[in-house]
Parts: structure tokens; sequence; C-alpha cells
């Protein structure tokens, strides 16, 4: 399927993009308006941009049905400050409510039944519950378009963090388990970040892995290995040695077991599979290495 935004409507663009370009964080907006009275909004056009500074960026759209701006925008024009609260899970459903179209002036902390906490450098309040916020400055609105569904991109700078000591693991560092984040899909969609969803990847920042381009082409065309196995399998360094091969064939018991069956090329590529599931990479080279 091959579809041309210019050939859509805009809600159908909408629908496509927010259903493909998902999991997204969502920006739970603290604001206030030039007479301080508060508003609260969550927006799922949210991510961090950069370290230094440190800069958080999200976007109201204008609304599609009708064109008209959503009052977090109206207010950081006026009062170009925020807090951007994160949701878990705990308060999703006050999260959600808070989304409901309140007339202007309406206070949605009051709504949703959550509390307001002072901020240290702005104005507008955190979230007492959400387990992270951030007070920011605002320090651009880029519109990027008068249209229904153009966004407008707020550029903040992160001036205050505020987090929880519940979400913090042993080492003083948020544990993603602890956090509990939601995050948005396309439609009435959420995901939940816990349990199995939370996995860890070993990432190639100072090393450089060999590549799936030099993995022999009798194991990058196996048909039992995956796309991610092969990934694995080429975020290696470099190939076991002489000495660690003769080792794990003659010492390893599993491979010993395995070996007595006299396995097919199949059977072994599926062992293999399976140490790569462990983490167990060099032992999955050993054992591919031995079909060649």
């Amino acid at each position: 399927m091959v579809l041309d935004p210019k050939e859509l409507s805009p809600v159908a663009v909408q629908q496509w993009m927010q259903g493909a370009v998902s999991p997204r964080p969502i920006a739970f907006a603290s604001t206030v308006d030039k007479d301080g009275k508060v508003n609260l909004s969550p927006f799922s056009f949210f991510n961090m941009f950069s370290a230094n500074p440190p800069m958080l960026i999200f976007s109201p759209a204008r609304r599609v049905r009708d064109n008209t701006t959503k009052h977090t925008l109206e207010n950081v024009l006026e009062v170009p400050e925020v807090v951007i609260n994160i949701v878990n899970y705990a308060m999703v459903e006050q999260m959600s409510l808070s989304s409901c179209e309140y007339d202007r002036g309406v206070n949605e902390f009051t709504k949703a039944g959550l509390t307001e906490a002072p901020s240290l450098t702005v104005r507008p309040p955190r979230v007492a519950e959400a387990p992270v916020s951030f007070e920011c400055e605002v320090k651009d609105v880029i519109a990027l378009g008068i249209e229904g569904g153009a966004g407008n991109l707020i550029l903040c700078e992160v001036k205050k963090m505020h987090v929880q000591d519940s979400i913090l693991n042993s080492e003083g560092r948020i544990d993603p388990y602890k956090l509990d984040a939601v995050a948005r899909l396309g439609g009435d969609f959420y995901c939940r970040v816990q349990g199995d969803a939370i996995f860890e990847l070993p990432k190639p920042v100072a090393n450089k892995g060999i590549g799936v381009d030099q993995i022999p082409a009798k194991i990058r065309e196996s048909k039992i290995l995956t796309g991610n196995n092969l990934g694995r399998l080429g975020n290696i360094e470099q190939l076991p040695s002489e000495e660690e091969t003769k080792e794990y064939l003659s010492k390893n018991l599993e491979w010993r077991e395995l070996s007595k069956k006299k396995p097919s090329e199949a059977d072994i590529h599926l062992f293999a599979q399976q140490l790569l599931e462990k983490k167990k990479v060099k032992e999955a080279w050993i054992a591919l290495l031995s079909t060649l």
C-alpha cells in the first residue's frame, strides 16, 4: 500500500501517522494564562531533543474539525512557561479525563482529581502525583501551518527536574519497571511500559560490530535465524578464538548431548538461536561455525 497525504483528508493522515508512529510518550503539560488560571492537558506529539541545553518539545496541534487552537498553546503565548509531567499507569485514567475540552479557565487539576504542587522556577504548578516533572521555560513556539491539524512546536528548556524517590533503583537511577510509564498508540489505544514490554539490548557504542555483511553466507542465509538473530551475531566485535572454540565444544554439556544425535545444520541453527535468546552470543557463534 502506498498513500499520498495530498490525496487524503487531514483526519485520515492523522489516523495513519498516529497508528504507525507509536508508542509516543505523553507530555502532561500544566500552564497558566496571563491571569494565573491553570490548565492541564496531555499531548503525545512529544519527546526530548537535547541534553545540553536540556530541551523538550511538544506540539499542541490545531483541531482538525474546526481549526481552533488548544488552551495550552494560547497560555504559553501569554506566559512562556510550562511544567511537563510524565504519566504513569497509576494516573492514566485521570490524565485521560483531563483531555476533555473544558471551557477556558476551568482547572483540569480539579476536574481530574489531581494535586497542584508549587514549582520552584516557573508559575505553572506541577502534578504532585507524577513520577517525574520538568519545570520549563518556553524558548520558542513554531507554527507549522494555519490549517486544521497543523502542529505548533513548543520548544522548552528544562530549568528544574523533580523525580520521585520511589521510582529509583539501587544505583539512584530511574528504574523503568518502577516508573511504569504509559505511552500513546493510535485510536483509543495506549501502551503500558511494564512486564515483557521492557527488555535490554546491548548498545554498540564503544565497539564496532563486525556487521551482518561479514557473517558467512551459509549462516546469513539461514532459514532458521531471524533478522534479529543476525543483528545480534553481527554485533560481536571479533569471532571466538580457536582456543575458546575447542574448550566450548569439548566441555559444554548441551553441545555434547546435541552432538551425540548427529544434528543437521537446521538443528544447530536452532540450538544457536536458543543461545542467542539467552544472550550467549559467543557460544552461538561457536555452534554456527561448527557447520562451516
